[in-house]
């Protein structure tokens, strides 16, 4: 599994979203910050293909900004409507204070 450094932890706003792009196909990814993890969802709504990173994050969630999809930060999957598709979840590794996520599936 290969790592990319897309920012520092500090540029994610505590409780917030910030959106990167990964990787040399510049995949779109919103980076949740909770506490001291954070987060990878493929930066897309599933339902109406507008950015989450312009969204708001709430209990465990990051909601679209567009029609108030909800998705879990854990895992992808929808919370609530109209969103019946999850969005992909990146693996995220800390270093120091280097964000670093993988794009690729673990076998």
């Amino acid at each position: 599994m290969s790592f990319e450094k897309v920012c520092k932890v500090e540029d994610i706003p505590e409780g917030g979203v910030l959106g990167v792009e990964v990787g040399a196909d510049e995949t779109p990814v919103a980076l949740v910050r909770k506490g001291e993890e954070v987060f990878a969802l493929h930066d897309v709504c599933s339902h109406a293909e507008v950015k989450l990173s312009e969204g708001e994050v709430y209990d465990g969630t990051l909601e679209c900004w567009l029609h108030g999809s909800c998705f879990d930060i854990h895992t992808g999957k929808p919370t609530g409507p109209p969103a019946t598709q999850p969005v992909n979840v990146y693996t995220v590794k800390i270093d120091g204070d280097d964000v670093l996520v993988s794009l690729s599936k673990e076998s």
